[in-house]
């Protein structure tokens, strides 16, 4: 199996590329600067000469607030891009495997979200992954789409690695409570992808890890693992004011993953501690 990795120095792609070379699986690693999916002749002619048999796609534009501005860029990159991919994909027999949001949600559900409820993003970002969701399900002639949330690895910018920032030169903290979610640590997410491609077993999945919690729930357990003497306030979104508006409970319902893995990915707090021992926060 020959595979091809885009976005591939961001904070999944990272997490992909070190369980290929742990394999030792047969890949390319390409990051921004090697390949630009935005732009349709250079993916052609960068996979056409790699001929992929799988080609996993972690480029994308994960900035939230400024997609409100930037709309453009953002739908470029996480739909056209995604477009330029899957032709290529078809012509070549590959398999393409592409990541999208719990944000294509509107956050008001009463229940976790499962891959049959309709999509209804509130903001740009959740457009635009939505955009790439419709061109992969519409052109691609085989395709793994994954929906994941709050993803946080050893490898990028990401909420938890915010939280310990702060925490070095602040003894107080507000966090929101009514942001709900369930945290999906990158190491845990390429080991799901790549037993899930070896199983064949395509469509769309949703991969997060189990239980979930609010974002003062997870800040309070990064905290508390760290001895932070600080104090960690509740707070409400509407004291943070921000460009785009976030879903407030987003919630993925893992239950197909599980039927097809055989298996649940492990806890929040358990991904959680083995992220803080990663970056040797904590032993």
């Amino acid at each position: 199996m020959k595979i091809v990795i885009t976005g591939a120095g961001g904070q999944l792609g990272q997490d992909i590329v070190n369980y290929c070379r742990v394999k030792d699986l047969d890949y390319c690693a390409a990051n921004s600067s090697l390949l630009d999916i935005t732009h349709a002749a250079s993916v052609k002619q960068f996979l056409n000469s790699k001929s992929p048999d799988v080609i996993i796609n972690c480029a994308a534009y994960n900035a939230v607030d400024l997609a409100e501005k930037e709309w453009e860029r953002a739908y470029l990159v996480n739909g056209i891009g995604v477009k330029n991919l899957v032709l290529s994909a078809n012509k070549l027999n590959a398999v393409l495997v592409h990541y999208s949001s719990d944000y294509v949600f509107d956050g008001q559900a009463n229940r976790p979200y499962t891959i049959a409820h309709a999509p209804c993003p509130v903001n740009r970002y959740g457009e635009s992954k939505l955009l790439g969701e419709m061109i992969l399900r519409d052109l691609c002639d085989s395709y793994l789409l994954i929906r994941v949330s709050w993803v946080f690895g050893a490898g990028g910018d990401n909420f938890a690695k915010k939280i310990l920032e702060w925490s070095k030169a602040r003894k107080e903290l507000t966090v929101v409570t009514d942001q709900i979610a369930s945290p999906t640590y990158t190491s845990d997410l390429a080991r799901a992808t790549f037993d899930l491609l070896k199983m064949k077993s395509l469509g769309l999945y949703h991969i997060t890890n189990s239980g979930h919690c609010s974002r003062f729930e997870w800040a309070q357990y990064v905290l508390k693992r760290i001895g932070w003497d600080g104090v960690l306030i509740p707070g409400k979104s509407q004291d943070f004011p921000s460009a785009a508006r976030r879903p407030n409970f987003s919630v993925l319902d893992n239950f197909g993953t599980k039927v097809s893995l055989g298996y649940v990915l492990p806890h929040w707090k358990d991904a959680t501690d083995r992220f803080l021992q990663e970056i040797a926060v904590v032993k």
